[in-house]
């Protein structure tokens, strides 16, 4: 019978014939292309990565800096791996290795389409697979690759055994500090051969082909959070298989590898360079790990071979020289530094070490010690950046007067008390926001922190050049104090970013790149932007200055140049810094307490002979001998500074020693004790600020004043039982109260609003004068 034809909508329906049909013809096709594949596709030789190249680093002006490329590779036999070692292994890269196929489709096709797509790189998930990316194939992250990593995958799983397949894994995999495969990675971080690895050992190995340069503890102290964690992971693996009791499981510790051994070739700053160098590629995504370790790069780097010896030399000079090995102390000191070219954000030298060979760790990079007050510069350049002003309403200024009390609580910050502690608890009264630089009062600068706000301080620091994942930079007060945790190299950018006027250019290791002598890698585009203002840079480069002419940073004068800077102590003296600049260099040095055996940090007390490293001794006197030479033949420049309105008068440092009775003032001008009705003043700075100045009726019951006063407008109250020791030139007192002083602080002015006249006392900027209330 002849079926009916199909009309209307019908028609462009396809029918379940067609359906099936379609679907056999696609599944034939299918795998017609696997067996095409996998008919096409050969188990190649063995690639060239055993005879892999040397990258070579050079100095900026071409000549050769360093070589790597002596591969640290022994292949043994998997029955020369401990069980714990290979069942960590696997722990942490395939935990079903030995029942599941070669491949993943799943995840290869996942892998394949992300990478078509741009969606980001995957690797082949089966240890199997990474056996065969490691062994016959090139590192590079293409869909060609991994079509032929799954059909080789897929022959080589019929072809050796898992046994087999895992031993190459173990002998092929990088685990960091230049070691390849397991038996040197036993070697370089524990001293023990693979046979002899326990579960605790084995766990940290297997965590770090995930990710071998950071998890390296002792390279990286601040990484180590995360590389406990991937190794708990791989512990907790190992118990899920049943591969490792509980009980064992729980009492293990983590076990901190050994100082890394390296070929001489690495030695003096070498190492601590090209590892630097290596960061930098491979976080700006220049050149990715994997083609790093392949070799065959040729990198000139930023670095100026003159500035660098001179560095070395002024640390040898200045700190490394005058240490005893009978000292304990001077057994923890490390040293670290960083020198960039302010106008174009390159680094020309850099000190990581005494010896890479000896101490492992690069001073300059790190990111474990705590900056001190070096970080209070941030805080003043933000709220000249923001127009901030003081708790009373007073723009924040050099010559603001602040409350430099020894523990003063932060006023106006909701988040609970905070009253830190001035250096020896030495209080300061009434100081302008200059003096309290020169002199790095911490009460001062918390409260200055809260009056800008935390955040915008955190914000500054960020668009200076500090990155803003460093560990404890927290919107809090106690951020004006240092608690952050940058690097030096880091310190060196943002320092960098004022002494620029306030233009911020990431820094720059690299000139350029090359590989295999002919292709030139594409380097990032240099690109600046304002971080802060001008006015809020270079008024901050003003203070610094003052810093260096009469601060804790005088030693910074041996340099012989126009210089601005700041010196910082981090916690219990851990560590001392002085971050200063020129027009020309920004360069910043800190010396470090680590023991040698633990690397935990350590005090500094009694180093060098001395009761306390301060930021102002061996740190600025590096600072000023590596700057002398370092600038040596070319001509010194003084600042060129657009400064904040008023910035450019110098108000009295402190004012006049008083009993309680009105504010401080600001800019010079001068302002009165904040009277209420006949009632008692408030006495002296409010909150950390200054006070209006304004009063009302009443009378001052006795009491003379030390200065005239001019624009003399009487107000409701009378003066009484006292006279002005000065001459009046217009009028009386702008206002007086019945009222009695009561507390505040002991300094500040006794004038109302408009108190333009001379006094007997000190002149203190435009206009203005102080008044002694008795």
């Amino acid at each position: 019978m002849k079926r009916p034809k199909r009309t209307g909508w019908r028609r462009v329906i396809p029918t379940w014939r067609m359906v099936l049909g379609t679907f056999v013809i696609g599944v034939l096709l299918l795998i017609g292309l696997f067996f095409l594949g996998y008919s096409m596709v050969k188990i190649p030789a063995a690639n060239t990565f055993a005879t892999k190249q040397s990258n070579v680093y050079l100095y900026a002006d071409g000549s050769q800096l360093a070589r790597d490329g002596d591969v640290n590779r022994e292949n043994v036999d998997l029955s020369q791996v401990s069980v714990d070692a290979q069942h960590a292994v696997l722990a942490a890269e395939d935990r079903d290795f030995y029942t599941e196929s070669a491949v993943d489709p799943k995840a290869m096709l996942r892998a394949a389409w992300n990478t078509a797509t741009g969606k980001g790189t995957q690797s082949g998930s089966t240890i199997t697979q990474q056996y065969v990316k490691n062994y016959y194939l090139a590192q590079e992250q293409t869909v060609t690759r991994k079509v032929k990593e799954f059909f080789i995958s897929v022959k080589l799983d019929r072809s050796e055994s898992k046994a087999q397949i895992l031993e190459g894994y173990l002998n092929t995999s990088y685990f960091g500090r230049n070691a390849y495969g397991i038996q040197a990675a036993a070697q370089a971080y524990y001293g023990m051969d693979a046979i002899d690895l326990d579960p605790a050992r084995a766990a940290y190995l297997a965590a770090l082909v995930n990710a071998p340069s950071e998890y390296d503890v002792v390279a990286h102290p601040e990484n180590k959070a995360a590389a406990v964690a991937r190794w708990n992971y791989v512990l907790d693996g190992m118990v899920k298989k049943g591969w490792l009791s509980e009980s064992k499981r729980a009492a293990m510790q983590f076990p901190m590898p050994k100082q890394q051994t390296v070929s001489t070739g690495m030695s003096g700053q070498r190492g601590y360079i090209v590892n630097a160098v290596n960061d930098y590629l491979i976080k700006n995504k220049i050149v990715d790990s994997d083609a790093l370790e392949a070799g065959g790069y040729r990198i000139t780097t930023t670095l100026q071979k003159s500035r660098q010896d001179a560095f070395v030399k002024a640390v040898d000079d200045k700190l490394m020289s005058k240490l005893s090995k009978n000292n304990k102390v001077d057994n923890y000191v490390r040293a670290g530094g960083a020198s960039v070219d302010p106008k174009t954000g390159k680094v020309v030298a850099m000190y990581g070490g005494i010896d890479y060979v000896k101490q492992y760790t690069n001073g300059a990079t790190r990111g474990d010690f705590q900056v001190g007050s070096t970080f209070k510069p941030f805080v003043f350049a933000s709220a000249v950046d923001n127009g901030s002003t003081t708790q009373s309403g007073q723009t924040i200024t050099p010559n603001t007067y602040y409350d430099g009390t020894d523990k003063r609580t932060v006023q106006g910050w909701p988040g609970g008390s905070y009253a830190p502690e001035n250096e020896d608890g030495k209080s300061y009264g009434q100081i302008t926001v200059r003096k309290a630089t020169d002199l790095s009062v911490n009460s001062v600068y918390a409260q200055m922190a809260v009056d800008v706000g935390p955040s915008k301080v955190k914000q500054t620091a960020v668009d200076l050049g500090i990155p803003a994942d460093t560990k404890d930079l927290q919107p809090y007060p106690s951020i004006a104090l240092g608690t952050a945790t940058a690097s030096v190299l880091d310190m060196a950018e943002a320092y960098a970013t004022l002494a620029n006027h306030g233009k911020h250019g990431t820094y720059t290791m690299v000139d350029k790149v090359t590989r295999d002598g002919t292709q030139e890698i594409k380097l990032p585009e240099a690109t600046t932007k304002q971080a802060v203002s001008r006015q809020a840079a270079d008024t901050t480069t003003s203070i610094l200055q003052s810093v260096v002419d009469n601060g804790t940073a005088t030693a910074a004068q041996a340099a012989g140049r126009p210089a601005a800077g700041k010196t910082g102590t981090a916690e219990e003296d851990t560590a001392a810094w002085f971050a200063g600049y020129t027009p020309d260099l920004s360069t910043v040095v800190s010396v470090m307490g680590q023991d040698p055996v633990t690397a935990a940090h350590k005090s500094l007390y009694g180093a060098l002979g001395l009761q306390r490293i301060n930021g102002g001794g061996a740190p600025t006197e590096i600072w000023a001998q590596y700057t002398k030479d370092a600038l040596k033949g070319t001509t010194a420049s003084d600042f060129d500074l657009d400064l904040q309105a008023g910035a450019e008068t110098v108000a009295p440092p402190t004012q006049g020693t008083a009993t309680p009775g009105t504010g401080g003032q600001d800019n010079g001008g001068t302002t009165g004790g904040n009277q209420d009705n006949g009632g008692t003043t408030d006495g002296g700075q409010d909150n950390g600020g200054t006070t209006d100045g304004s009063t009302t009726a009443g009378t001052t019951d006795g009491g003379t004043t030390g200065g005239s006063t001019t624009d003399g407008s009487t107000t409701s109250g009378t003066t009484t039982s006292g006279t002005d020791s000065g001459t009046t030139t217009s009028g009386t007192d702008s206002g007086t109260s019945t009222g009695t002083t009561n507390g505040g602080t002991d300094t500040g002015t006794t004038a109302g609003n408009g108190d333009a006249g001379t006094t007997t006392g000190t002149t203190a900027g435009d206009g203005g004068g102080f008044g002694f209330v008795q």
